[in-house]
């Protein structure tokens, strides 16, 4: 008999040492998974920063073509209210010109838009109307965090006698 109470010690203690074991690897196990996670975690805030990141600057990037968009309009219609006169004077119309991001706020102006205007005779038309037309080119040039440059341009006629060849 005790033979037989030997063995059952040895089988008790191999089981106890087997679960030992056991919760060792089980322990170790979570180390490793945890640290897979973190990593794992890490990826995903860094790609959700970037992603921010990229809609900002898509933002930024609209606001500023909006804002182009806004001063070629604005000379535009400074062009409608010349009379020919003055669209014929070489020195009336700036042949240069800049404008700012937000004007409110000159002490940091951000974007600095800088733009061209010039005027060309329309030689291609008919000899007799030719020489009662301009053609307008307004040019904007700037640059988005220093890296990106943009050209934006509208181009438009001017008729001595607008539309019609009379006068109301």
């Amino acid at each position: 008999m005790k033979i037989i109470l030997a063995s059952r010690v040895t089988a008790v203690t191999d089981s106890r040492l087997a679960g030992v074991r056991r919760r060792l690897r089980q322990r170790a196990g979570t180390l490793l998974e945890s640290l897979i996670a973190t990593a794992i975690l890490g990826i995903m805030g860094g790609g959700i920063i970037n992603s921010i990141n990229y809609g900002m600057f898509t933002m930024r990037l609209a606001r500023e073509n909006a804002r182009a968009t806004q001063i070629l309009l604005e000379k535009t219609e400074a062009i409608r209210l010349y009379n020919w006169d003055q669209v014929t004077n070489a020195g009336f119309v700036p042949a240069t010109f800049t404008a700012l991001y937000d004007p409110q706020t000159p002490s940091t102006p951000g974007v600095v838009y800088s733009g061209t205007t010039t005027i060309n005779s329309m030689t291609n038309f008919a000899p007799t109307y030719g020489a009662n037309m301009r053609q307008f080119t307004i040019t904007l040039q700037w640059n988005t965090a220093g890296r990106i440059n943009h050209t934006r341009s509208l181009t438009t006629l001017v008729a001595k006698d607008g539309v019609q060849n009379y006068v109301y």
